[in-house]
């Protein structure tokens, strides 16, 4: 059920995952964000793990949503065991020059995309 938000007395519906999917979709090639970096853009800030969880189930989405551009605060692959393979998600970053290794985003300050900076509200 979508969230209501009441601004200026007006009611709004808002539907979380919906929201999430439209960040997502806005990752450039290339560069990474994190869970909380959607949830605290969306003023969810403490909602990380909804936002993994609209991860989990993103694969069926249309259009296309690059799932695997979205990793933890750390730059880990800890929502890897939710593709295909256990090595889909870095293939899927490797193929935009993004370089893992052990499951972690190497230069992950400079790959780092922010939402909350990149994005109007």
């Amino acid at each position: 059920m979508p969230k209501r938000t009441i601004i200026n007395e007006a009611v709004q519906e808002r539907d979380f995952f919906a929201d999430v999917m439209a960040v997502v979709r806005q990752i450039p090639k290339g560069r990474v964000t994190s869970y909380g970096a959607i949830a605290k853009y969306l003023g969810a800030a403490r909602s990380a793990r909804i936002v993994g969880y609209c991860m989990n189930n993103s694969h069926a989405s249309k259009p296309a949503v690059p799932a695997h551009r979205v990793v933890n605060r750390n730059g880990m692959l800890s929502g890897k065991h939710h593709f295909a393979t256990e090595t889909r998600m870095e293939e899927l970053l490797r193929k935009e020059g993004v370089t893992v290794k052990d499951d972690q985003v190497l230069d992950f300050e400079k790959r780092f995309w922010d939402p909350a900076t990149e994005l109007e509200l």
